[in-house]
């Protein structure tokens, strides 16, 4: 019995069983109410419920032990031993709750209980996840300092990894120049690209949500909402297409008739693209958060003898502020984490200029670069993947920290 096999058979065994000890428990709760002149602490429903907990809990739970058993080369448990196991053990279960069809049993509380505790566990299970990641990263990027200088790193100028994997095979000779892991043109071209980006999704995301929210008819609204939100299913290979074949010679050749000189791999063109990516999710975050703000606020500020356009101003954008900054946050690790629309448009270039007509790189795009290939995983050159990922982790980690500040000072409470 494959792995599929088991996997069909327990699910489909098990969701058919689960559904019939909850039809059953409840049918037989509601049956025993009716016989009773006492009314059930707990609703016919809480007892189905229970009885599914315990039927689907217990053999969920051999199963995954089993599972672990067998990832850690612990044991291993036969196939159709398992199944059986897991479901007669779900059936010994649906039998212990059965047990408790009693009026004075309180299964809701039980239930909830039980709730309570797999929530507790799905937030567990990411704060753990979460601490996982960080930790893979900084193990790996504590090797790669130990061969680079993390000073050299962090404030190096040049990024010229190529001979890495020569000296990691030691075949680095006296004629092999030493690989550079200077990191700043790298992210020098990520916050550049990035700022574009928001420089165009910011106003115009902006703008489009307090016109969607504040004078927009129902049906305008309803009609241009969606059209704006299309923007966000379209895939970023296409964005890229559309920088590469259209932007950047359009950007070349304006600033070509400007006198200027510009490369066809920019970085201007995926900056306006993945801009133009990133719009809806400004606007949409916006317009829910400006819309939540309440309409006495409005009221109050008209009644005042204020314009439309200064209540906007002056009481509904401070009110929406806290939210608006999410959005934005948003929206900058949306265009931070982006890497098919900078390879496409901007190369891979490691380049330290201000001009955004020069072509760029970011910092995805080279930890894509440094893990894909015949590179060992020991080289440096793949290592530098992690430090890059630690540098980045540890500035949005800031960037976080300075959103939350701000968020904390202008949050306002409403009634």
């Amino acid at each position: 019995m494959t792995t599929a096999d088991l996997f069909l058979w327990f699910f489909g065994g098990l969701i058919p069983l689960a559904g019939f000890a909850y039809w059953l428990a409840q049918s037989k709760a509601i049956a025993a109410e009716s016989a009773h002149t006492a009314r059930f602490h707990s609703r016919p429903s809480f007892f189905g419920w229970y009885s599914l907990i315990w039927l689907a809990l217990p053999a969920m739970a051999v199963a995954l032990l089993c599972s672990i058993l067998q990832m850690f080369h612990i044991y291993q448990i036969p196939g159709p031993i398992l199944l059986a196991t897991a479901l007669i053990l779900g059936m010994a279960g649906l039998w212990f709750s059965l047990t408790h069809m009693q009026a004075d049993f309180r299964a809701r509380q039980a239930v909830e209980k039980v709730m309570r505790s797999l929530l507790l566990t799905a937030a567990t299970i990411s704060i753990l996840t979460t601490i996982g990641i960080v930790l893979s990263v900084v193990f790996e990027s504590i090797r790669f300092f130990q061969v680079i200088p993390i000073w050299d790193f962090i404030t190096g100028t040049k990024w010229q990894p190529d001979t890495a994997f020569l000296i990691g095979a030691g075949r680095g000779g006296e004629g092999v120049a030493p690989p550079l892991f200077g990191s700043l043109p790298i992210f020098a071209g990520t916050f550049m690209i990035t700022l574009i980006a928001m420089l165009v999704a910011v106003p115009i995301g902006l703008f489009a949500a307090i016109y969607m929210s504040e004078y927009a008819s129902h049906n305008n609204r309803g009609r241009l909402k969606p059209l704006l939100e299309i923007l966000a299913g379209i895939p970023t290979v296409v964005y890229g297409f559309f920088a590469a074949i259209t932007v950047s010679p359009f950007i070349v050749n304006v600033a070509h008739a400007m006198g200027l000189e510009a490369d066809y791999t920019n970085a201007l063109a995926p900056g306006l693209i993945m801009g133009v990516m990133i719009i809806p999710f400004m606007s949409s975050l916006s317009d829910d958060v400006i819309r939540a703000v309440p309409q006495e606020l409005r009221d109050g500020a008209l009644a005042l003898g204020t314009t439309k356009a200064e209540t906007i101003r002056h009481i509904v954008l401070p009110a929406a502020f806290p939210g608006i900054v999410s959005a934005f946050l948003l929206a900058v690790s949306r265009a931070i984490g982006e890497t098919m629309i900078v390879v496409m448009a901007a190369g891979l270039r490691p380049n330290l200029t201000a001009n955004p007509l020069e072509g760029m790189t970011t910092v995805t795009v080279k930890i894509v670069e440094a893990l894909t290939g015949d590179q060992e995983f020991d080289s440096a050159f793949t290592l530098s993947a992690f430090a890059l990922g630690l540098v980045l982790l540890t500035l949005t980690l800031i960037l976080n920290i300075i959103s939350a500040m701000v968020v904390r000072k202008f949050r306002q409470r409403y009634a």
